[in-house]
C-alpha cells in the first residue's frame, strides 16, 4: 500500500453556492499549502470537475451525488485532524470578501446605477458565470452599452437573442466567450500591449488575435482596433452577426488601412458572406480561417497560419518584409534521444485557436490527432481527462471552465496534466502555449518552469528524454517581461518558439520520426458570396471609437485592475447572483417574470 492510499479524504458540499473563480483559486492554493494537506480541490460540481477530483484522489460519496451548481470543498490529508482543520480553513475563507480592486469602499449594485456614476460609459465588460451572463448582458444593452461578454457557457439561443438586440440598437456585442479586444488603444480582457498603428483585426479567436497582434508589434507595425466576436459567431446558428458589424466598424474607421480576419473554419455560407463583406470594405483584408482554404483576389489575401497572417498584414501596411526568429532546435537531434516506447505528441493548450491550429498543422506529420475539440468526430476523446495516441487538448474549453479560472490565469490544472503526461512512457514530446498580456498570469513561467523541470526529471528517471516545446505569445512591452519569461522557460529545459507554426512543426517532425501516423486531415474551402452589403456602422463606430473606452466591469476584479493599469476609466459593479445563486429559486423567479 502506498503512502498516498493512506491519506484521509474528507469533503463538504455547499448547495447552490456562488463564489467567483478568483476566490476559488486562491482558496484552493491556501488550503493546499496547509501542514499535513497533500491535495485540495475547491470547485463546482460539474461532471468534468468530478472526474478531475477522482483523478486527484479527492472523491467521496458526497461529491458523487452533488449537483453541477454545488460548491465542493475536498481535501486529502495525512491525519483526520489535518483534514478537519483544512476544511474549517476553507469555510473561513468563504466568509471573507476581497476588497474592490479600486480600493473604494463603494461600488454600485446595478449596471444602470454604474452608468449614472461614470458619465460617458460606453462599454460593459462582463465575466460572470455563464448561467447568469445573458441576463447581465441584457441589462448592459438596455443601458445602451456596447458589450464584451467574456463569459462562456452561454446558450446559443441566448447568444442569438442578445446579438439581435445589439444589432437593433446600433451596439456591438463581442462574445460570449470573447477573450480579447483592443479598442482605441485599451486592451479589454486578455490583450497584449501593442503599439498603435493602421492594422485592424476582427477575430472569432481570442488567442489567435493575441498571436497576430503580438507578431505585428514585434515586426514593427501596430494595431488600430482588434474586435473579438466570440468563438461561435461564425456558426450557421449565429450567422456572423458580430463579425459583420465589426467589419463595418473597421471599414468606417479612418485609422484602419489593413484588415485581418481570423477564425477557425466558419460555416461555409457564413464564411462566404464574411469574405464578400471584407471585399466591400475596400481595404486589403488578410484572411486566416485556420484549416480552410480561402481564394485570393478582390482585395483578399489568404494566409494558411496565424504567423503567415501577421507577416502579410505587416507587408501590406508597411511595404516591408517582416523578419521573424529562426527555429531554436533541430527535430532530428531531439528524436534521436527518444526511448523506443515514446511515440506520441501531447499538447496542453490554454488558447483554443492555437489548439485548433496545432491539430491542423500536426495532421501533415502524424495524421489525425485526438482532442476535446477535434477536427473530425472520429478523433474526439471519450474523456478530456485521458489522452490516447496523439492528443492535443484545449484546456480552456467550456466543459473544463465551469467555476474555474482560464488556464491563462491559473496554471494549476495544466501543471497537473503536464506531470501526468510526463509519466506516460508513450509521450514523445510535450507541446504548450504561454500567452502573456493584460489580465493574464503575472508570471506564468514562475508556475510552469518548475513543472517542466519536474516533468523532464520524471522522464529521465524512467530512462526517457522528454522535449518540451513552448510557444511564447507576447510583446516586449507586456507586463510579464517577455525576455525574462523566455529565459526562465529555457533554463527549465523548454524549447521556446515565438512563431506557433515553428513550434508545431518541431513537435510534428520529432513525432514523425517515431513512425506513428494516421490518415491526413483534408481542409475544406470557402469561396466568397456573390453579394453581401455592409451594415451602416456609423452609429457603432461613433460611440465605440470616439476615444478611450469608459468601462463598466461586471465580474472579475482582475479586469478592473488591468484597465486601471492602462489608465482607462473603469467602475466595477458589486454584482451578486440572483436568489443567492440557488437554481431552484432562480427558476421560480424566471417563471414569475415570464
Amino acid at each position: 500500500m502506498t503512502g498516498e492510499s493512506r491519506l484521509i479524504v474528507r469533503s463538504i458540499i455547499k448547495p447552490s453556492a456562488y463564489f467567483d473563480s478568483v476566490t476559488l483559486m486562491l482558496m484552493q492554493r491556501d488550503v493546499r499549502s496547509l501542514p499535513g494537506v497533500a491535495e485540495a480541490g475547491v470547485v463546482m460540481g460539474t461532471a468534468a470537475n468530478k472526474e478531475l477530483l477522482r483523478d486527484a484522489g479527492l472523491m467521496t460519496a458526497e461529491i458523487d451525488v452533488s449537483r453541477s451548481d454545488d460548491l465542493i470543498l475536498s481535501v486529502a490529508a495525512e491525519t483526520e485532524e489535518a483534514a478537519t482543520h483544512a476544511l474549517a480553513r476553507a469555510e473561513e475563507l468563504l466568509l471573507r470578501r476581497p476588497p474592490p480592486a479600486s480600493g473604494s469602499a463603494y461600488r454600485p449594485k446595478t449596471i444602470a446605477s454604474a452608468v449614472r456614476q461614470l458619465p460617458g460609459a460606453n462599454v460593459a465588460l462582463i465575466s460572470v458565470p455563464g448561467r447568469f451572463a445573458a441576463g447581465v448582458a441584457r441589462e448592459a444593452l438596455d443601458a445602451q452599452l456596447h458589450v464584451m461578454l467574456f463569459s462562456d457557457n452561454v446558450s446559443l439561443e441566448d447568444e442569438r437573442a442578445l446579438k439581435a438586440i445589439a444589432a437593433g440598437r446600433g451596439l456591438l456585442l463581442m462574445g460570449p466567450d470573447c477573450g480579447t479586444a483592443i479598442v482605441s488603444g485599451a486592451g479589454l480582457g486578455f490583450a497584449n500591449r501593442v503599439r498603435p498603428g493602421t492594422i485592424g483585426v476582427v477575430g472569432a479567436a481570442g488567442t489567435g488575435m493575441q498571436v497576430v497582434t503580438s507578431l505585428i508589434h514585434r515586426a514593427g507595425a501596430g494595431i488600430s482596433q482588434a474586435l473579438g466576436t466570440g468563438s461561435r459567431d461564425l456558426s450557421g446558428t449565429i450567422g456572423g452577426t458580430s463579425a459583420l458589424s465589426a467589419l463595418s466598424v473597421l471599414a468606417a474607421d479612418p485609422a484602419t488601412d489593413v484588415i485581418v480576419l481570423i477564425s477557425k473554419p466558419p460555416d461555409p455560407q457564413v464564411g462566404a458572406l464574411l469574405l464578400a463583406a471584407a471585399q466591400r470594405t475596400e481595404k486589403p483584408a488578410v484572411v486566416v480561417f485556420v484549416g480552410a482554404t480561402v481564394p485570393a483576389g478582390g482585395g483578399l489575401h489568404p494566409a494558411a497560419t496565424l504567423d503567415e497572417a501577421a507577416r502579410a498584414a505587416v507587408r501590406l501596411a508597411t511595404g516591408t518584409e517582416p523578419v521573424l526568429a529562426e527555429p531554436r532546435a533541430l527535430p532530428a537531434q531531439e528524436a534521436a534521444r527518444l526511448a523506443p516506447t515514446q511515440r506520441y505528441i501531447r499538447g496542453l493548450y490554454g488558447g483554443g485557436t492555437l489548439c485548433y491550429e496545432a491539430l491542423v498543422l500536426l495532421a501533415r506529420y502524424v495524421g489525425p490527432v485526438h482532442s476535446n475539440t477535434p477536427l473530425t468526430p472520429s478523433a474526439a476523446l471519450p474523456s478530456a481527462t485521458r489522452s490516447m495516441f496523439h492528443t492535443v487538448l484545449d484546456m480552456g474549453a467550456d466543459e473544463l471552465m465551469v467555476g474555474r479560472l482560464h488556464p491563462m490565469i491559473d496554471s494549476d490544472l495544466r501543471i497537473q496534466r503536464l506531470l501526468r503526461e510526463a509519466d506516460d512512457p508513450e509521450t514523445a514530446v510535450l507541446l504548450l502555449d504561454v500567452v502573456l498580456g493584460y489580465a493574464a498570469n503575472p508570471d506564468p513561467s514562475r508556475d510552469l518552469a518548475p513543472a517542466i523541470e519536474e516533468a523532464r526529471h520524471r522522464a529521465a528517471a524512467g530512462g526517457r528524454w522528454l522535449p518540451v516545446v513552448v510557444t511564447l505569445c507576447g510583446t516586449d512591452d507586456d507586463p510579464q517581461n517577455f525576455q525574462a519569461q523566455t529565459d526562465t522557460l529555457a533554463e527549465a529545459g523548454a524549447i521556446v518558439e515565438t512563431a506557433h507554426s515553428d513550434a508545431v512543426r518541431l513537435a510534428g517532425l520529432i513525432a514523425e520520426a517515431t513512425g506513428s501516423h494516421g490518415a491526413p486531415y483534408r481542409a475544406g474551402s470557402i469561396a466568397p458570396a456573390a453579394d453581401a452589403a455592409l451594415s451602416d456602422a456609423s452609429q457603432i463606430a461613433a460611440s465605440l471609437l470616439a476615444g478611450a473606452p469608459r468601462v463598466i466591469n461586471v465580474g472579475l476584479g482582475l479586469f478592473e485592475e488591468s484597465l486601471r493599469a492602462q489608465g482607462v476609466e473603469v467602475l466595477s459593479v458589486d454584482w451578486q447572483p440572483p436568489a443567492g445563486g440557488k437554481q431552484k429559486y432562480i427558476d421560480l423567479l424566471n417563471k414569475l417574470d415570464a
